[in-house]
């Protein structure tokens, strides 16, 4: 067991206080989960936990011992294990191999490989984490590679177990398994931290919730006292309810993909297969899958970057033949981007630069063909600003200092005021707070109620039964029938995300 205390740690960045006066314990044998808005300072806390950072003020102890800060080593050789959303991994190396990177030095003239296949072994088995040492990671399923990560930090004597959003590329079923595997590590004495936005997964694992706003800890509450309602109160300050969408007329078809396919690289599989689906005025369709089954690819598709190779994409009943993003602009796409930060905007540019770089040809902010009204652009930034709350430290700021939020906002803004007909929202609320996860499920739901047709392509199928009408579920490139939302269930899409696909043509 591992007793763990965060002691009045603050850290400032310039004049930003990340952190202020947090204090944390974790016991031997507990789940907290640590909760707060983006921008709150949950990140910069567990990098000073880690040794990534140096706290300006306070400490951080183990077992009543002082971590030297800033030391990633002394964190690591103190119990701490830290997995990230994002993996890690060798793709192209066995799991065995992945674990012991590192771990040996490079000056050694034998390796101990079947001393670490045995211990690798043992930790799996104990830890119900079983995974085929000599598997190559890349042929592994998600669920798996996260597997794999959690073995890594167990394999280093982990005592403390960071998790950084860990449900964020799971099915449903694979979330359940994990969940699982995590109880029985904290029936073994192990310490977890519990990092995500879903509130029912925190209410499921954890025993204590610490809140987390403006860098501060606002609230402690144990998890059976509490419900999703007041954990997001406590996260965001006020009350917050997401909104629902009402049962309202589809209109006429605006997309039209008829049996589009796209090729993998050579000898690969199709990354798009006979792919059929229609977007209707006023109708939220959504895409479940995870990640890697051709969202990607139809994104692109949609977005005016990727040409099919077979099939035909129709927009209000006419073929597209010219595939470019300009041309789909013109015929009123708007999208929102998977990666917020290196598709959706571009982060050395200031925020007025990213409100109006999708509109600027358009009058007033273009002058006799070719020269821009920078006043124009400030005038209908400033506008914009305002109207969707992106909070920044004026126009001027540059957008990569925006948080995860703010950064949506301002994309939404664009996509929203440049009057589409079809908006692609891709993950539109991946790793974001419950307030802001509000705010973009409202303004996609006045989207639709105004004529808009929207295809969601989403990993969270809350956002998806509460916002969405028709549902289908993406697997290797194969798309299933479309699924009245209202007369389905989490269950039913969660079975077909893991591949039971019986119901694809």
């Amino acid at each position: 067991m591992a007793d763990l205390r965060i002691n009045g740690v603050t850290k400032r960045f310039g004049t930003l206080t990340a952190n202020d006066n947090v204090s944390l314990s974790v016991a031997g044998g507990e789940v907290v989960a640590l909760l707060g808005e983006n921008g709150a300072g949950k990140t910069t806390l567990m990098n000073i936990l880690f040794g990534h950072y140096v706290a300006d003020e306070g400490s951080v102890e183990i077992d009543g011992k002082t971590l030297p800060p800033g030391s990633t080593d002394a964190a690591i050789k103190a119990g701490v294990g830290m997995v990230h959303q994002h993996f890690t991994l060798a793709e192209n190396l066995s799991v065995l191999d992945n674990i012991m990177l590192g771990t040996e030095s490079l000056f050694s003239l034998t390796s101990k490989v079947g001393a670490a296949r045995k211990k690798l072994q043992h930790l799996a088995k104990e830890y119900n984490l079983e995974v085929h040492p000599d598997a190559l990671v890349g042929s592994l399923s998600v669920g798996e590679r996260q597997r794999v990560e959690i073995l890594k930090v167990l394999y280093r004597g982990a005592r403390i177990l960071i998790l950084d959003e860990p449900t964020a590329v799971l099915t449903p079923a694979e979330t359940e398994q994990l969940f699982v595997n995590l109880k029985n590590m904290v029936a073994s004495g192990m310490s977890i931290i519990f990092i995500s936005h879903k509130l029912h997964e925190i209410l499921a694992i954890s025993d204590r919730v610490t809140v987390l706003r403006h860098g501060a800890v606002v609230g402690e509450v144990a998890t059976k006292d509490a419900d999703r309602a007041l954990l997001a109160e406590m996260m965001v300050g006020r009350k917050v309810s997401r909104p629902k969408a009402e049962i309202i007329s589809a209109g006429e078809p605006i997309v039209e993909l008829e049996k589009i396919s796209i090729k993998g690289d050579k000898g690969m599989p199709m990354l798009l297969n006979e792919v059929s689906l229609t977007i209707r005025q006023n109708e939220i369709v959504a895409i479940a899958g995870v990640a890697g089954n051709g969202q990607r690819e139809l994104a692109a598709l949609l977005s005016g970057m990727q040409k099919p190779d077979g099939g035909s994409l129709l927009v209000e009943g006419k073929p597209v033949t010219k595939n470019n993003p300009n041309r789909f602009l013109q015929m009123g796409f708007g999208r929102i981007p998977e990666d917020r930060h290196h598709t959706g905007t571009v982060g050395e540019m200031n925020v007025w630069e990213n409100l109006i770089s999708e509109k600027l040809r358009q009058s007033p902010l273009w002058r006799y063909g070719r020269i821009i009204d920078f006043d124009a652009c400030r005038k209908k930034a400033a506008e914009l600003i305002e109207q969707f709350d992106i909070r920044c430290n004026g126009m001027e700021t540059e957008t990569r200092l925006l948080s995860g939020g703010n950064m949506q906002k301002l994309i939404l803004a664009r996509t929203l005021t440049a009057d589409p007909k079809f908006i692609l929202a891709n993950q539109p609320v991946r790793g974001l707070d419950e307030g802001a996860i509000a705010f973009v499920h409202e303004q996609l739901l006045n989207a639709r109620a105004s004529g808009v047709g929207i295809l969601l392509i989403s990993e969270d199928l809350d956002e998806i039964f509460s916002i969405a009408d028709q549902v289908a579920v993406i697997y290797h490139g194969r798309l299933s029938p479309l699924l009245n939302v209202r007369e389905t269930d989490i269950g039913t899409i969660g079975a077909m995300m893991g591949g039971h696909m019986k119901e694809v043509a």
